[in-house]
């Protein structure tokens, strides 16, 4: 399974668009897709993570209930266009939906992780307002495979 994004090649840097006001952006989700699905996929689930030091393991999206039909996630979609009875979960800056990279000022390049879950369960049962813990816990024993897309923001 693959995922992309035509805002940035894997290993690439973010464009600012998709940052957080704080950082000169206008937080415009990030357009995502993917290929290569697994048989027997029933669901995705996203999740934007940065595990820089500095942010340990900061969320920046949580997503669940993506259709199994699903190939995609349009830019800006988050709060707005998401795919037909996808989820949004909160995030660390303690609102529901994507929130664009943000980094303190000098503490170099973040990788923001973007990785999607193609799961054999059709729903995964979630608390809207749990973090990345109880996340990762709810899709434990429904992972038939994941992919990665890593993007880069410095301030």
């Amino acid at each position: 399974m693959q995922i992309t994004s035509t805002a940035f090649p894997d290993g690439g840097k973010i464009p600012l668009q998709y940052v957080m006001p704080g950082a000169g952006g206008q937080n415009i989700s990030v357009p995502l897709s993917w290929s290569g699905t697994p048989a027997g996929t029933q669901s995705f689930a996203l999740s934007m993570v940065d595990p820089h030091p500095v942010a340990n393991n900061w969320v920046h999206w949580l997503v669940v209930d993506l259709p199994k039909d699903s190939t995609s996630i349009p830019e800006g979609a988050s709060g707005r266009k998401m795919p037909q009875g996808a989820q949004e979960l909160n995030n660390s800056f303690g609102n529901t939906g994507y929130g664009g990279p943000q980094p303190p000022r000098g503490s170099g390049d973040h990788p923001y992780v973007f990785t999607l879950y193609a799961l054999n369960a059709p729903k995964v049962e979630f608390g809207k307002g749990a973090g990345l813990a109880a996340f990762k816990q709810a899709l434990e024993g429904k992972i038939l495979a994941t992919a990665t897309l890593t993007g880069y923001f410095g301030r």
